[in-house]
């Protein structure tokens, strides 16, 4: 009768592999060091003076004397500005803004498919969210601002003929006091 061949005979491959590749970091590793010294000039074999000591003797610092920082402000400023106030802001801009409306909805999906088909048509909208009284929040569709009446007219018109009914919307800026 013959014998059963045994799996322990021959080499096993997991061994070869795990000594190259420790091999291989080793050598990486000296020769890694190796260049790094190299490329810094440092010789570590090299004898004679250590790296910690001084060349030369240093003298000692005279101490600084106490003296109050001198500020020369008033100096850099131009005569005619050091005592005149600074001017005031010029009034902001009252004329009114204008918009066209192209709806209000108390649903805001509602209101973003309106924007979505002015957004087809090449129209920016914005949607503006606000409490009403008696009416609870309004969801409104504005274009613009508009600068004239003309810019305002020919989207009007455009909007017109893809049957999109709009509202011209006039507002007034509120004037804010600035601190």
């Amino acid at each position: 009768m013959a014998k059963p061949a045994s799996r322990k005979s021959g080499r096993s491959g997991g061994n070869s592999i795990f000594t190259g590749v420790l091999i291989g970091l080793i050598i990486g590793a000296i020769l890694a060091v190796g260049v790094a010294l190299w490329a810094t000039g440092v010789n570590p074999f090299k004898l004679g003076k250590h790296a910690n000591a001084p060349t030369k003797p240093v003298a000692p610092a005279s101490p600084a004397p106490d003296t109050a920082p001198s500020f020369d402000f008033y100096k850099v400023l131009p005569d005619n500005t050091s005592s005149a106030l600074p001017a005031t802001p010029a009034p902001a801009d009252t004329t009114p803004r204008l918009y066209l409306q192209a709806g209000a909805f108390q649903r805001a999906d509602e209101a973003d498919n309106l924007k979505a088909q002015l957004a087809l048509l090449g129209v920016e909208a914005v949607i503006q969210t606000s409490e009403v009284a008696n009416k609870g929040v309004l969801h409104r569709v504005r274009i613009g601002p508009f600068h004239t009446a003309d810019e305002a007219n020919r989207t009007r018109s455009l909007l017109a003929q893809n049957n999109i009914p709009v509202t011209l919307v006039k507002e007034v800026p509120t004037q804010q006091e600035t601190p």
